[in-house]
């Protein structure tokens, strides 16, 4: 399940690290967040840009099978910000 968030809701989200995997296509999204999920402390949010549409159910589903909270997504200017706290 994938859920917009608002920009006022955005703004309420501390991003702990940013991954920019714009440009590249599925599975590089899903494999930059892997990677990058481990550079954040438990309780930290990671965000991932991503211009690959497919990005945001692929983190979602992710997410949810390893145990992470998937925060939702939101649209920028030619890309999706999409929001991963680390649960574990």
């Amino acid at each position: 399940m994938t859920t917009e968030l608002t920009d006022s809701q955005i703004a309420e989200v501390t991003v702990a690290k940013v991954v920019d995997a714009r440009g590249s296509a599925c599975p590089g999204p899903l494999l930059e967040a892997k990677k990058g999920i481990g550079a954040v402390s438990i309780g930290s949010v990671l965000e991932i840009w991503s211009s690959d549409p497919i990005t945001k159910s692929d983190i979602g589903a992710w997410s949810t099978k390893v145990g992470h909270e998937f925060l939702g997504f939101g649209t920028a200017d030619g890309y999706e910000r999409v929001f991963v706290r680390r649960k574990k």
